[in-house]
């Protein structure tokens, strides 16, 4: 599970939270990284912290059909092919849906989702170039157990959920030896939830529905993360791995 060597990497929203934490463990297994994020500030910081030379940044917007074109041409001069892809990029605004605009809706729909659609698409070829790729696409609990105030997060992350089901089915009957899973965190400590969780009020609320009393860490959700890309999880496509903490046990 530990070992990379070899491979090529990409993991989108990989300038901080659960994606640097991916990065991290993946340039720890030995993986050559492509790390895609729409901040290019952040995004140089954490391609120098793992080793500006091996590993490469790419600034720009996931939800940009014709940047994903772009860079499937790059990676295939360059590199000529790719084995992991991991969709990470989304965020998440709760609103009631009476309070949800359709602006809000569409930005919430486009990186969380046609991002994940739009980098499958144009990297599929890469990855089954590779004879064993893996995806792996970030979900979350609201893909499975929803809650009041989340529509468009949960329709979402609904989607993702159900995207990789087919993207897994398809690939088996193609036979091109690409898997994809999804990953469902619960409430986790990231630069995007530190608002949140600094709310005494809310974080009571929150702790009181995870059954293990605590909020977890991006280094957790990026364990699971490497072994759905790695080939200890080999049998696995199609498949949603939880880790929240036991709160949809509930």
């Amino acid at each position: 599970m530990d070992d990379l060597t070899g491979k090529v990497a990409l993991v989108t929203g990989a300038a901080s939270g659960i994606g640097l934490a991916t990065a991290r463990r993946f340039a720890a297994a030995d993986a050559a990284l492509i790390l895609v994020d729409r901040n290019a500030g952040r995004l140089a910081a954490a391609v120098e912290s793992l080793g500006a030379g091996r590993h490469r940044g790419v600034t720009m917007d996931v939800t940009d059909e014709a940047a994903w074109t772009k860079l499937a041409d790059e990676i295939d001069r360059d590199a000529g092919r790719l084995d992991i892809l991991v969709n990470n990029a989304g965020f998440g605004v709760f609103r009631s849906i009476a309070d949800t605009s359709l602006d809000h809706w569409r930005a919430i729909m486009a990186v969380n989702l046609d991002s994940v659609f739009l980098a499958t698409k144009h990297l599929l070829p890469l990855l089954a170039r590779s004879g064993s790729g893996a995806i792996v696409n970030m979900s979350s609990i609201r893909g499975i157990a929803a809650a009041a105030n989340t529509g468009s997060y949960c329709a979402a992350k609904g989607a993702v959920r159900m995207f990789t089901k087919a993207t897994a089915l398809e690939c088996a009957a193609l036979g091109n030896g690409v898997r994809a899973n999804s990953v469902h965190p619960g409430h986790i400590a990231t630069p995007l939830s530190a608002g949140v969780h600094a709310d005494p009020a809310i974080a009571a609320r929150l702790l009181a529905d995870i059954p293990v009393g605590r909020i977890g860490t991006p280094d957790e959700i990026a364990d699971a993360i490497l072994f759905l890309a790695s080939d200890a999880s080999k049998y696995m496509t199609g498949a949603e791995l939880v880790i929240d903490g036991g709160s949809t046990a509930q």
